[in-house]
């Protein structure tokens, strides 16, 4: 059930939610409707709900009132710009962890992502604390460790035995940077565009990390290791099996501070013109 209920009193009969519907399910008769044989067309997106300017229809048993405003303060678009382009990769961390509260924040902004064909599966696995994080670097490290020894670590992933040996001979965690927390997003292989849906719900939440003062750093090291090396740990962090991992994600306080942003090597643009 779509729960698609119009207040009659408030809707003006203007037609933005049938016009904005994304599959055309929306009638007007005269008053918006949803014909129960067209209901299992719904994708769920709830445009209908935000774009109604009267907060006159509710949906999936959200109601409009419950929804955040357009009508707040918006950054600025030089504030944003200068944001993303003095964003650097953090390497160096406080020993301390953040917040329960903020890292709630940061995750609840990344399921506002947009995903493919609003699947809305991607699923990130948490680690909030450093102790969990020590036990989860341990098992990472060991199961490299054990692959070189077994003779089975992956010749284009050698230099992780490298940064094992460095770790293990020398206290220099190469792949963690002692950062006390992690978040991992994984999405079903079945979805319409699961790696990409990943890698967006990261980007938003790294953006809105930068904005409170956290650090970030996409981490595909980890990502080898999970997904070449030793698959069974993605089962003891609760993964489901038919999950791919899109990116790991390293966050917490800089234990650095950069002066100004780096000055960009260009952007390549293929303009496309149709013949």
């Amino acid at each position: 059930m779509l729960e698609f209920k119009i207040e009659e009193e408030k809707c003006i009969e203007c037609a933005l939610c049938a016009q904005d519907c994304p599959v055309s399910i929306i009638e007007m008769k005269p008053k918006p409707i949803i014909r129960k044989e067209r209901e299992h067309n719904c994708l769920k997106c709830q445009h209908c709900l935000a774009i109604c300017p009267t907060a006159a229809l509710s949906i999936l048993g959200k109601k409009p009132e419950d929804s955040i405003s357009v009508k707040g303060e918006m950054p600025k678009a030089e504030s944003l710009s200068r944001m993303i382009k003095t964003r650097r990769s953090i390497r160096k961390y406080k020993k301390e962890d953040l917040d329960q509260e903020l890292i709630q924040e940061l995750l609840e902004i990344a399921a506002y992502a947009p995903t493919g064909h609003n699947d809305n599966a991607v699923l990130i696995s948490l680690i909030d604390n450093r102790t969990d994080l020590h036990l989860f670097r341990e098992k990472i490290y060991d199961a490299i460790k054990q692959a070189k020894k077994n003779g089975t670590l992956p010749k284009q992933h050698d230099l992780l035995a490298y940064f094992q040996r460095v770790w293990e001979n020398n206290g220099i965690d190469i792949l963690f940077r002692d950062a006390p927390h992690v978040v991992i997003a994984t999405a079903p292989a079945a979805d319409a565009s699961p790696m990409a849906d990943c890698m967006i719900s990261l980007s938003y939440f790294e953006l809105m990390a930068n904005t409170k003062g956290v650090g970030t750093l996409w981490n595909g090291l980890i990502k080898w290791v999970l997904d070449d090396i030793a698959p069974e740990l993605r089962t003891s962090l609760g993964i489901p099996e038919d999950h791919l991992t899109g990116y790991v994600m390293l966050f917490g306080k800089p234990a650095v501070k950069y002066a100004r942003g780096i000055q960009s090597e260009g952007l390549q643009v293929n303009k496309i013109k149709m013949k």
